[in-house]
């Protein structure tokens, strides 16, 4: 999935994509703003966090999602997609992403987007 860059206020949420494209207790790879995402469908609703797995940039949407957290398929780092901390607590995390579904589309959260590629410039 990939999503144009648009303009809009910190406050708003942008449409990424259907929720029926991510099955049950797996990720999907997506491009915001020309930032790559991976979001997971849980139980218990949705996470989203950056795609590249800070050890060796593994792509974190392939991974395998247990226990609220997801495996990094290269190196089996494990990262929480609560807070996207290393679960071994040895090394950097991620970066989380609030992401909600409405009326079967999910949407992210413009304030969250927005502070990352500040922070990245």
């Amino acid at each position: 999935m990939t999503v144009s860059p648009i303009t809009v206020a910190p406050t708003e949420w942008l449409p990424i994509g259907l929720a029926a494209d991510v099955p049950m207790l797996e990720g999907r790879s997506v491009s915001v703003a020309g930032r790559r995402l991976a979001v997971f469908r849980l139980p218990d609703g949705w996470a989203a966090i950056d795609h590249a797995c800070p050890h060796h940039g593994g792509p974190l949407g392939d991974g395998i999602v247990a226990d609220r957290c997801v495996t990094c398929p290269l190196h089996n780092q494990r990262y929480s997609l609560d807070t996207g901390a290393r679960q071994d607590a040895s090394g950097e995390g991620v970066r989380t992403y609030r992401l909600r579904e409405c009326d079967g589309r999910l949407e992210l959260c413009a304030a969250d987007l927005a502070e990352q590629l500040e922070r990245a410039a």
